[in-house]
This record gives structure tokens, C-alpha cells and sequence, in this order.
């Protein structure tokens, strides 16, 4: 619903005009013009939607303030609306339900080979890599010797994947030599805000590039049951479609791969304030920090807000709708329709300020 700020019903409903002229004109011709002319004057206050146009650009104003000081940042008063309509969470795993800080968890090896001389090796490989899994590999070397010629070859080894570890292969000589399982642990408070959310009606899809094993693994950890691995950026966007169909869908993310899902959901969230410039530009709503209890609250906060978005419009309405054939058979005057409205938009604006307050949702332990 849009509705401009104004005192003016010329600007807010044209068809209050011509109602008021219907009646000034019908009425002169059937009766006292001079009467009936009063009358269609104080129908147009009576029809006049002050107290509608008033409360609901106060109540997100007040909402969206309130958001940003539990650290929410909601780009505009649509977004905000819609936010308090969405029903399901579609989430990227690494760095936003993970820490984003992998480290080497378990080394296997071939006879003969020592788990220090493998992670040595692969070090060697990867310390030129940008990548997150290189960088745990190299913290976990004792020692980095210079490698040359390098490539990658390598087989997945599905026990280390299904305790939710992306498996690095080393060869030597042709031969695989070691496996050494890298993780990138949940958020601790993932289980809780999962939990919370099912209570609050809202469903949550995993999405990630990852391999589906390390997935469901990590998955079941969190107690997601949807998840949907080995995706690219664009089949992120394409499951972000396929979730639309059964209602409004907010896709959570911090990386670059992220940003198409983001722009095609109905609201994009962009965690943290270390997110990829994309993944924020692409967003529709911030979060400042990494805690991921805020979704639930950010959530809370937006269905309140609705609820009082709607309770405004309803109260607005039913006074119009009270006031106008009261206004038109002469029952109430000039000066106490102007009165009732004034109190209507005292009763509105201080409804509205209640958006403003915040409260933390109960989480579960």
C-alpha cells in the first residue's frame, strides 16, 4: 500500500472531490444549497485520510530506526514491509553459518608417510593460493618447503566428507599419499537460531558450492533439512526461483558468489559488515555483525511492526468510514469532525512509536 504524507485529500484521494462535489450539487439542486454546500465541505475533512497518510511512513520510520540499533540496517520502507511478509530463509553455508575460519582436522596417510611430512607437502602447493583451504593448510605445517611444477589431481574421501570436511588429496609421484580433512566449523549458535525460527513459522534452505556430502553433514549439525549442494552462483539464483513459488523468500549470504541470489529474492541479506561489496550492493537489508540470532530478531521486529502498520490503516479507516455518513446527514459539524481527526492522528502516531521499542525474542537453550 503507498500512501503520501499530506493533510490535502485534493492530493491523497481525488475521488473524496468529487464525492464532496456530488454532494454539494445534488443536495443544492434537492434542497438549501447554501445547507448542502456546509455539508460537502465538511464531508471532504470527514473523508480526508490524515490520520492513514500520517501513520504508516511514521510507523517505519520508527521501525527502521529501531532495527539499526540492534544492528539491522533496512534500506527502505517497501523493503521493511516486505520483510515482515517472508516465510522462508535460504542461507549460504561458508561464512555465514560457518566461522569462515577452516583449519586441518584429521591427516590421513600412506604407510610409511608421517602426518607432518604430508601436511608439509601440500603447504608447499598451496602457499602461494589465496583460497581459505590453503591457508588452513599452510597454518598447520610445521615447516613449508618450495615446491615446482605444480597441479591438481585427487579423489574425494567420503569419511572425512561426511563428518562435514572438505577432503585436500596429495600425490607424490603419481600416488595419493594423504588426505588431510579441512573444516570450517558451525556457528555456535546455529542450532538455536534454526529452532527458533521453526517456532516463528519460517523454513530454511542450506545453499552451497561445497560437495554434497560435507554438506549434509554440516547440515544435520545445524538441523536444516533442505539442502542443496555443488551449486554455482547462477544455480543459487535458479533455487532462490524454485523457493519463490511457495512464497516470500530471503536469501542470507556474505560473498561475491552470493550476490545473483541475493538480487533475485524477495529480500537479500547481506551478514556482516566483512561482506564482499557485492553481496552488500546486491542486499536489500545489512546486518553490521555475525550473529546469526539476529535473523530471528531481525524477523520479530518486522512482523511487529506489520501488526502495527495494519492496526493504523484499520483505525484510520473505520473512522472515515464513521465519520462520512455522519458528516453528510448533518449529525456532526464543521468543528467536531476536525476535533475527531485531530485525536485519530494523536491515537496513530503514538501506535506508531511503538515501533520503535525493540525486544529480544526468547531463544532456546
Amino acid at each position: 500500500m503507498r500512501v503520501s504524507r499530506t493533510g490535502s485529500p485534493a492530493r491523497s484521494y481525488p475521488g473524496v472531490l468529487i464525492l464532496a462535489a456530488l454532494v454539494a450539487i445534488i443536495g443544492s439542486l434537492l434542497g438549501d444549497p447554501e445547507v448542502w454546500i456546509t455539508r460537502a465541505l465538511v464531508v471532504l475533512v470527514a473523508a480526508s485520510p490524515c490520520a492513514l497518510a500520517i501513520s504508516v511512513p511514521l510507523t517505519v520510520v520508527a521501525a527502521i530506526g529501531a532495527a539499526s540499533k540492534f544492528g539491522v540496517i533496512i534500506k527502505s520502507g517497501a523493503v521493511f514491509e516486505r520483510f515482515g511478509t517472508v516465510r522462508h530463509v535460504a542461507v549460504d553455508k561458508t561464512g555465514t553459518l560457518t566461522r569462515n575460519e577452516p583449519a586441518v582436522t584429521a591427516v590421513l596417510t600412506a604407510n610409511g608417510i608421517a602426518e607432518e611430512q604430508a601436511l608439509a607437502w601440500a603447504a608447499a602447493l598451496e602457499q602461494h593460493s589465496t583460497h581459505p583451504l590453503a591457508a588452513a593448510i599452510t597454518a598447520a605445517a610445521p615447516g613449508v618447503p618450495v615446491a615446482a611444477d605444480v597441479t591438481e589431481l585427487g579423489d574425494r574421501v567420503a569419511g572425512l566428507e561426511e563428518q562435514g570436511m572438505t577432503v585436500v588429496i596429495v600425490h607424490r609421484d603419481e600416488a595419493p599419499v594423504a588426505a588431510i580433512g579441512v573444516r570450517d566449523e558451525l556457528r555456535p549458535e546455529v542450532p538455536e537460531v534454526v529452532r527458533t525460527l521453526a517456532d516463528q513459522g519460517v523454513g530454511m534452505t542450506m545453499l552451497t558450492g561445497d560437495n554434497a556430502r560435507t554438506a549434509r553433514a554440516l547440515a544435520a549439525q545445524a538441523g536444516i533439512a533442505d539442502v542443496r549442494a555443488e551449486l554455482r552462483p547462477e544455480d543459487k539464483a535458479t533455487a532462490i526461483g524454485e523457493l519463490s513459488k511457495a512464497g516470500s523468500v530471503a536469501m542470507i549470504g556474505d560473498g561475491i558468489t552470493d550476490a545473483p541470489a541475493l538480487a533475485s529474492a524477495d529480500i537479500g541479506i547481506a551478514m556482516g559488515a566483512t561482506g564482499s561489496d557485492a553481496a552488500i550492493e546486491s542486499a536489500d537489508v545489512a546486518f553490521t555483525g555475525h550473529d546469526l540470532r539476529l535473523i530471528p530478531r531481525a524477523f520479530d521486529h518486522a512482523r511487529r511492526g506489520r501488526r502495527i502498520i495494519n492496526q493504523n490503516i484499520i483505525l484510520s479507516l473505520l473512522i472515515i468510514t464513521a465519520l462520512l455518513p455522519l458528516a453528510l446527514f448533518g449529525v456532526l459539524g464543521l468543528a467536531a469532525v476536525v476535533l475527531v481527526h485531530e485525536v485519530a492522528e494523536v491515537i496513530v502516531i503514538l501506535n506508531g512509536l511503538r515501533a520503535a521499542r525493540t525486544r529480544t525474542p526468547r531463544m532456546e537453550s
